[in-house]
């Protein structure tokens, strides 16, 4: 139908470096989107959002209808905020609600970043078709969010599908979130460019994990051994993931998945090794589709749900 008749919604993904934002038709369809590096403390962000949000109501007048916000972290649904944010730390029990509305003028909707780029994946890209699926995000930090039976699984708490801090390595590197180990530690971009300064013995040379990509592809060795110490360490994860849930899709996304094959491939070798073969065999591992725009678009399309849901509680009530 005509989006005259039924708007827009609006969704915004914090990361540690961008804050992600766009809107979505109510069919679904991108119409705007934008990126601007993440503000340095949480009184640079609200700001910021409020500025985005005139932007947003400029181009789309009074037509959006709610708003869904992803933000780093450990997020509380009892507590509706930021518990702790390991790549984030400005968020961590930051009172969100309160603050949002003082300048998002509709109803609007929190969650985990990665949670809903994972509901974006599920409702957009590659996960549109199945009913169970996880998505991790690999850049700065590894996130991840579950889709099982059709529905984004939050657990008891909202703190369910935190794979990037999984153990995978006992005698590993501490992680942000306290922990010793973490997927996260071993398969980030930032554990990219360690793996290759260790095995290169240029400790002082400054580079991204991009470099290390374009070294791996020109055939520097160091380069290749990093990617299959993260590939590693990712198929650790991956099995712990296959052999715990028989999930019908992995889908894997994040800056450092611009790499492909160099990562994926070793990670898919030793997650074979170490799944149930037939659980192995009915799961699907591959690339996300929607790039950097998931988690806008399922924050988007989380936003355009929960309202919906509050709408068709109201009206039972009414009818009662």
């Amino acid at each position: 139908m005509s989006d005259r008749y039924h708007g827009y919604y609006a969704g915004f993904d914090l990361g540690g470096t961008q804050l992600k934002y766009g809107v979505i038709e109510a069919g679904g369809r991108l119409a705007f989107k934008n990126k601007v590096p993440s503000p340095p403390d949480i009184n640079h962000l609200m700001t910021l959002i409020g500025s985005i949000w005139k932007e947003l109501e400029n181009k789309f007048g009074r037509k959006i209808k709610a708003a869904g916000f992803g933000f780093a972290g450990f997020y509380s649904l009892a507590r509706k905020r930021i518990l702790y944010s390991p790549n984030y730390q400005a968020l961590n029990n930051f009172p969100l609600v309160p603050h949002l509305k003082k300048i998002i003028p509709v109803p609007f909707f929190i969650h985990n970043d990665a949670n809903l780029a994972a509901f974006g994946e599920y409702i957009f890209g590659r996960g549109q078709q199945t009913q169970s699926l996880v998505f991790l995000t690999i850049g700065t930090g590894v996130g991840s969010g579950l889709i099982l039976a059709g529905e984004l699984w939050q657990g008891r708490g909202g703190f369910a599908g935190e794979l990037g801090h999984i153990t995978v390595n006992h005698e590993g590197l501490r992680c942000n979130c306290g922990n010793t180990g973490c997927l996260e530690t071993e398969v980030s971009a930032p554990a990219l460019v360690r793996n290759y300064l260790n095995f290169s013995g240029k400790k002082e040379e400054r580079l991204t994990a991009k470099d290390v990509y374009l070294r791996a592809r020109a055939g520097d060795e160091a380069a290749r051994k990093s990617f299959d110490r993260s590939g590693y360490f990712l198929g650790i994860g991956l099995s712990i993931v296959i052999n715990l849930l028989n999930p019908e899709n992995i889908i894997i996304g994040g800056g450092v998945m611009d790499a492909g094959r160099w990562l994926l491939s070793p990670a898919i070798k030793e997650a074979k090794k170490r799944s149930i073969g037939e659980s192995f065999s009915l799961c699907r591992i591959e690339k996300a589709s929607l790039g950097n725009d998931a988690g806008l678009m399922g924050a988007a399309a989380w936003a355009r749900q929960q309202l919906a849901r509050q709408k068709s509680i109201t009206s039972t009530r009414h009818k009662k």
